[in-house]
């Protein structure tokens, strides 16, 4: 998957994959701040953003 994502021009790092189950609403809090940080510290991805020009 990854080697498809960068073909397309998405860092692997942007993309999370976690199991976490419908009673674990601990976990999915932790997890979501987790990948909202680590995207965030990321360059924005110019590629899929519309230019008004």
């Amino acid at each position: 998957m990854g080697n498809l994502l960068e073909h397309m021009g998405i860092e692997k790092q942007r993309l999370h994959f976690s199991w976490i189950s419908s009673a674990e609403a601990t976990k999915f809090v932790n997890v979501a701040k987790e990948v909202t940080n680590a995207v965030r510290a990321l360059e924005p991805n110019n590629k899929f953003v519309k230019t008004l020009d």
